[in-house]
């Protein structure tokens, strides 16, 4: 079954999925960062959200 699209939340909250639009808002919403600093993030610790809030030192 294809993503809801008209969901605005992560469907899988414990990983970041950067090739959707809304998961990137969302997280950079979250995290308080801007879309190519979370993208500097995942690719410095892939994409399981608590190792990018560690090392953006936010808390989840």
């Amino acid at each position: 079954m294809a993503d809801d699209k008209t969901k605005r939340a992560p469907q899988d909250k414990s990983r970041i999925a950067m090739g959707e639009d809304y998961e990137i808002a969302y997280w950079s919403k979250k995290f308080g960062v801007g879309k190519d600093t979370l993208a500097e993030a995942v690719s410095a610790v892939g994409n399981s959200a608590q190792k990018v809030a560690d090392f953006l030192n936010k808390r989840l």
